[in-house]
């Protein structure tokens, strides 16, 4: 959460994406290394990441709405 936090700036949706992809493929990988299967399935891994991994969002607005001052 707090690399979202930091990183959830207006135009960096790709890059959240990209972490958020690269976090799902590296946790499935670990979690079929531990399976006595050898693999897990995407079904399975949709459910988790479901319950335990936030979509990315944009947390902060844009400068000029942030920085708006009406007297």
């Amino acid at each position: 959460m707090g690399w979202y936090r930091y990183y959830a700036v207006p135009r960096s949706m790709a890059y959240l994406r990209s972490f958020w992809y690269h976090v799902v493929w590296l946790w499935k990988r670990s979690l079929g290394r531990r399976s006595q299967t050898g693999y897990v399935t995407w079904a399975r891994m949709s459910r988790l990441i479901g319950r335990w991994l936030p979509q990315p969002w944009i947390l902060h607005p844009y400068p000029d709405q942030r920085l708006c001052v009406t007297t």
